[in-house]
């Protein structure tokens, strides 16, 4: 997955510095110039041109939503020196937010472009090398999307990257139906969206666009600050393990580490944390039987759809009602897959598909493990090759009670593995 880094307000680079500290009262230059390196000191250099106008004397200038904090006191030309009031890390191209009389200021940073001239050269490379994804910064309305799409497409003819929204702004959050229906998936950005939205919000928001993702069969990532202390200490606080417990139970698809493993002094043990709470959570989901009542709408417009859909929904109620071992779909498309992973069955679900790029995106949905193998419209052939091949993995053995399901032949089957 590549991220493009989007048009809002944020610092520059620090003059090759890893990071800065703010202390409290200690007077600061927001500039817009271009400094000579090294910066002069106590300088921090803006992105937006527009950023001296757009502030007033009196307003809050919040550094990545919150982790210092400064009170404008002057401006003088292209300079605004602000003063601080909460004391902490500044870290290179952090986002900037400034806030009057309790509200976030937008004026022309709203106008700013979702994709910058620098994010489609970025979208270039990322085309050229074969990302899956691409996962869009700051998005506004569904038309970014859908322009982003037309242009993969021109640029890159039978290519199948997915572009995946992130909901982190207010704006997002104004369309965020429409937006979502557009994408091929989403994330749910919660350090620039607490900078956008009162922090009390985030909760509810978070919730909402994991809820209507599934509604809408679309995956959803819930990404930042998961394990943030982990960036410095090697074990996390336990109010940082119930917070990730939430996003698994919420059902999202996936749970993202950012700075934790960017820069953090614990990636691997932070990806372990995340891994084994997330593990136990789903298990005792499975062993005290949390159905959830969640009543899921019909995505489908096609009538052919619609029956995929309808034996996917049925699978996953017989593979709880059955305590099934396991659900095996065999699909050209990842179609199939998908549907059955928005149904959440308890057991694991093998995903089998021809197509190499079907089988890494499928790896980003729920439940699914997918693999990459040559099928044909013989079900019992499929059927045999894959008990083979899962067998050999240990992942499934002798007698246990498996559910399959077909896109190509719209079948659905229960069976015990020889």
């Amino acid at each position: 997955m590549m991220d493009t880094e989007g048009s809002e307000i944020h610092m520059g680079d620090l003059g090759g510095t890893s990071s800065a500290k703010a202390e409290d009262g200690e007077v600061w230059t927001f500039s817009v110039r271009a400094f000579d390196l090294p910066l002069p000191e106590r300088t921090i250099n803006v992105n937006y041109d527009g950023f001296a106008e757009d502030v007033r004397v009196g307003d809050e200038l919040l550094v990545d939503g919150g982790m210092a904090r400064f009170e404008v006191i002057e401006k003088l030309g292209p300079d605004v020196k602000c003063r601080c009031t909460d004391p902490g890390l500044l870290l290179p191209r952090a986002n900037l937010t400034f806030w009057r009389d309790g509200s976030i200021v937008r004026e022309r940073n709203a106008m700013l472009p979702t994709i910058s001239s620098k994010d489609w050269l970025d979208i270039d490379f990322g085309i050229a090398e074969g990302v899956d994804f691409i996962a869009v910064s700051f998005v506004k309305s569904a038309e970014v999307i859908k322009h982003l799409k037309s242009y993969i497409a021109a640029r890159s003819r039978g290519s199948d990257i997915s572009v995946l929204a992130k909901i982190e702004s207010i704006d997002s959050l104004k369309n965020l139906e429409e937006i979502i229906r557009a994408s091929d998936g989403a994330m749910v950005a919660r350090g620039d969206m607490g900078a956008q939205v009162p922090l009390e919000q985030v909760p509810s928001i978070q919730q909402k666009v994991v809820q209507l993702c599934r509604q809408l069969n679309k995956p959803v990532i819930v990404a930042s600050q998961l394990l943030e202390s982990m960036i410095e200490y090697p074990t996390p606080t336990r109010a940082e393990v119930a917070d990730v417990s939430e996003a698994v139970r919420q059902r999202a698809d996936a749970l993202m580490l950012s700075g934790e493993s960017a820069m953090g002094r614990y990636p691997e043990k932070a990806l372990s944390v995340l891994r084994s709470v997330s593990l136990r959570i789903e298990k005792w989901w499975r062993e005290e039987k949390c159905h959830e009542a969640l009543e899921l709408q019909g995505v489908s417009s096609s009538f052919s759809d619609k029956i995929s859909e309808e034996i996917c929904n049925s699978a996953a109620k017989m593979a709880n009602g059955l305590g099934a071992d396991a659900v095996f779909v065999f699909t050209k498309t990842g179609h199939m897959a998908s549907l059955l992973s928005r149904c959440r069955p308890d057991c694991p679900v093998f995903a089998f598909t021809t197509s190499t790029s079907v089988r890494r995106r499928l790896n980003l949905q729920w439940g699914l493990i997918p693999f990459r193998l040559s099928f044909s419209d013989d079900m019992e052939s499929n059927l045999n090759r894959t008990f083979s091949l899962l067998k050999a993995r240990g992942m499934i053995q002798s007698g246990d009670l498996v559910i399959a399901l077909s896109d190509m032949l719209q079948s659905i089957q229960v069976m015990n593995v020889p």
